[in-house]
């Protein structure tokens, strides 16, 4: 552990500089004008992790974004560690709502301010610097593997069949991902599950151009309206999604694991002063905790028609629009989901309007079993670290590719992520603190060093 410390302790300014490069280039997935900037990310992966000591590096086209791959293979005979990060961000608007510009990183109370800091810039770095340490320290224990894609933010669409194509090249023997939380800097925990994702657009269609809702109003169906009035019909007044057939393939979590899930620290008081609510809400007959982690979802992620220019213009607007997500649980199939719904909303539509659902992207949930060996490794690496026993938490959140990496390769991954509740990823003024971006550089050679030991 001095040995870790003291590289961390001799590099610090110089790991931060080079993870500011990496954040400064805006490498937003969502955006097609951006496809330069992507190229240019993994261009610059490529180069920090020969510069770290891996002896092959390529940028490998798939049909979107490309693959960052490269390795270290120090004994055949040894366990293979294949690290999985993604190098693509989510947008930045509504901009304005920027303390300061979101790709020039900034130090501020002890935090990175940036769009990435967290979400996965630094968390991927923190294993750029923790392999650079294993390996001018001389301690690398294992073979290392590194495949890191760059439309994750976006479902991850192509990577599955990057993954089908190179199945040898990327066997491994555990996937290492820090791509989650953890409870608080105080208390370490390990995300044992994930939640899946089904994404849709909704178009709904009234009249064949905007009208004046003077002259038509209250005689022709106004699609915002409609679509108001569907959508509130979408989740019944417990909570309980409506889409029939949502619950068929849920898994009710047994009383024991419930009870162990109740003892992660919760403040509930804080939580809600943290985001500005007064009330929280959800799916009756469950905890927070419980919302958040084991249970399925339905959010309206945007919506929009009309006009929502500066000032007034009354206008029944022709088309109305949403981006609607469910949060899913392990055992529910994202493209039965997908499906479930598309039919059931197109179904609903009013007689004076035409509804079309896209179904985008999405993704099956993962959980990773306690006693899985690299669960251990992990375990041990934290107690060495931060001097406690790490927490087994189901994050809300969804890494679509996790359980693809299970299906595809046959390896399972495990989720050791150093992000905070309070990062703000997503979301304007996202951030990352150091001590968690270090914190994460110590503990985790400390993973590699008891999993070959496994």
């Amino acid at each position: 552990m001095e040995q870790i410390r003291n590289y961390i302790d001799k590099n610090k300014g110089r790991f931060l500089d080079e993870l500011f490069g990496l954040i400064r280039i805006p490498s937003i997935s969502a955006k097609k004008d951006h496809k330069p900037e992507m190229y240019k990310a993994a261009e610059y992966i490529k180069k920090s992790l020969l510069d770290a000591g891996v002896t092959k590096a390529e940028v490998m086209e798939t049909d979107g974004n490309p693959v960052v791959y490269a390795e270290k293979i120090i004994d055949n005979s040894k366990p293979t560690v294949l690290v999985y990060g993604h190098y693509d961000v989510m947008p930045v608007e509504p901009l304005e709502l920027w303390k300061t510009p979101p790709f020039e990183p900034e130090v501020r109370d002890g935090k990175i301010w940036a769009r990435g800091a967290d979400d996965d810039k630094g968390q991927l770095f923190m294993h750029v610097k923790a392999f650079e340490l294993m390996v001018k320290t001389q301690t690398l224990p294992c073979n290392v593997k590194f495949m890191i894609e760059g439309e994750e933010e976006i479902g991850s669409p192509n990577l599955g069949k990057f993954c089908e194509q190179h199945k040898p090249m990327l066997k491994a023997d555990i996937i290492l991902v820090s791509d989650t939380g953890m409870i608080a800097q105080d208390i370490p925990s390990i995300t044992t599950g994930l939640r899946g994702l089904a994404y849709w657009e909704v178009e709904v269609t009234g009249p064949n151009r905007d009208l004046h809702s003077g002259l038509f109003g209250g005689a022709v169906a106004n699609p915002i309206n409609m679509l108001a009035k569907m959508i509130s019909q979408m989740v019944d007044d417990n909570g309980r999604i409506t889409i029939p057939g949502f619950y068929d393939d849920v898994l009710e979590v047994s009383k024991q694991e419930r009870e162990l899930l109740a003892k992660v620290p919760f403040n509930e008081d804080a939580y809600k002063k943290a985001i500005d609510v007064i009330e929280l809400s959800g799916e009756k007959g469950y905890s927070t905790t419980e919302r958040t982690g084991i249970r399925p979802t339905f959010d309206v992620c945007g919506i929009w028609g009309g006009y929502t220019g500066e000032g007034s213009k009354t206008v029944l607007p022709s088309k109305a629009f949403a981006k609607i997500s469910c949060r899913l649980v392990p055992n529910q199939n994202h493209e039965k989901i997908a499906i479930l719904f598309k039919e059931h909303f197109e179904s609903m539509a009013p007689k004076g309007v035409k509804v079309e659902v896209k179904i985008h992207h999405g993704g099956q949930g993962y959980v990773c079993p306690i006693d899985l060996p690299a669960y251990k490794a992990a375990e041990k690496a934290y107690i060495e670290s931060f001097g406690k026993r790490p927490i087994p938490v189901r994050s809300g959140g969804s890494i679509p590719i996790i359980s693809s990496f299970e299906n595809i390769l046959g390896i399972k991954s495990i989720l050791m992520g150093f992000g905070l509740e309070s990062d703000a990823i997503h979301s304007p003024n996202e951030k990352f603190p150091l001590f968690n971006f270090y914190k994460g550089i110590e503990t985790i050679p400390l993973f590699y060093k008891y999993f070959a030991e496994m």
